[in-house]
């Protein structure tokens, strides 16, 4: 099946000029025209998508690819489903979700059925097979993440390096001097573009203000959190007074019982603050401060976008990164 690159190939012009001329969104000669709507038939380009998009009409679908696998945390990766959805509603627009693990597979095919008007890609990892395809194929593509290779592409998320940068601020306010971070697995920090940011910006801001910080990344072994105990024991026994949790909500949870384990208590001996969480972290006991990831910003700002995009609106290829916010819940004080 053709590519919208051999299109614009053969009628010597660049793909943008064929992506105007299709979708009526821009004013293009009769003649650039015609060379284009020659290439077309010559080519048999998508006829079902070259007859939608000639005719100026919109499916009003978005598809969303998010790969579900055997280590994705649900709740999580639903809240951004859900999110999405929401956002997409304001545009009268649906969702058409995508979850093959194989995630370059769905978006292949709807980018070749003419079923949807554009692409926002979930669940993104630093190495992502979809970066190559989201810059050959003709749909508008959005990033919910940011891959290490996201040149020319549009990408959306929290600023996770300025979020681990506000809660390190935070302690050392308070004047703590020996912080650590519990993250997640080391397996995380493969697959996952936002857990390495996050470390990242905890070390880079706790060297620029000269505190003494480590990082525990526990393994996932056992159903009552152990790494996470056994990593919140070796930062208490090295004298850490200020815990950073960048973990999932069991992780929160076994890290307050460790803690109270050891007879101590949040936040008069030891202050805690929580990085990216997505679930609701005043529900713990204590609750916990938190500089947290909202998906409904992300996904709003994707799927704004996305429209303009799909509008024909000049969207330059760019990181748009939302300024995190710190929630006190009363977790932090002084050391003792």
């Amino acid at each position: 099946m053709a590519k919208i690159h051999e299109v614009a190939k053969a009628a010597g012009v660049s793909i943008s000029t064929v992506s105007y001329a299709l979708s009526g969104k821009r004013t293009i000669s009769a003649e650039t025209r015609r060379r284009i709507e020659q290439a077309v038939r010559d080519l048999d380009y998508r006829p079902n998508a070259g007859a939608r998009m000639l005719a100026g009409r919109r499916t009003n679908i978005f598809a969303l690819t998010e790969p579900f696998r055997a280590d994705t945390h649900a709740p999580a990766h639903m809240a951004f489903v859900l999110a999405t959805s929401i956002a997409a509603r304001r545009f009268d627009y649906d969702i058409l979700l995508l979850t093959e693990e194989e995630a370059s597979a769905g978006m292949r095919r709807v980018a070749s059925s003419g079923l949807v008007d554009g692409v926002l890609v979930l669940d993104v990892a630093p190495d992502d097979e979809r970066v190559d395809l989201a810059r050959r194929i003709s749909l508008p593509s959005v990033f919910i993440g940011v891959p290490n290779d996201h040149e020319g592409l549009v990408c959306v998320d929290l600023d996770f390096e300025a979020a681990a940068g506000l809660a390190v601020d935070r302690l050392a306010e308070l004047g703590h001097r020996v912080i650590g971070l519990v993250g997640h697995p080391p397996v995380a920090y493969e697959k996952s573009n936002f857990p390495p940011r996050v470390r990242s910006g905890f070390e880079r801001r706790a060297a620029e203000l000269g505190l003494v910080a480590s990082v525990e990344l526990p393994e996932p072994n056992g159903r009552r959190g152990e790494g996470v105990r056994a990593s919140v024991r070796a930062l208490l026994d090295a004298g850490t007074t200020g815990l950073v949790l960048h973990c999932d909500d069991a992780g929160h949870a076994a890290a307050l019982d460790e803690v109270a384990r050891r007879g101590l208590v949040v936040p008069h001996d030891v202050s805690v603050v929580s990085v990216g969480a997505t679930f609701d972290t005043t529900a713990f006991h204590p609750p916990i401060d938190s500089v947290p990831l909202v998906p409904q910003a992300s996904c709003d700002l994707a799927v704004d976008l996305a429209m303009r995009l799909v509008e024909g609106d000049d969207v330059a290829p760019g990181v748009h990164l939302i300024e995190p916010g710190y929630q006190d819940r009363g977790s932090t004080a002084p050391p003792p």
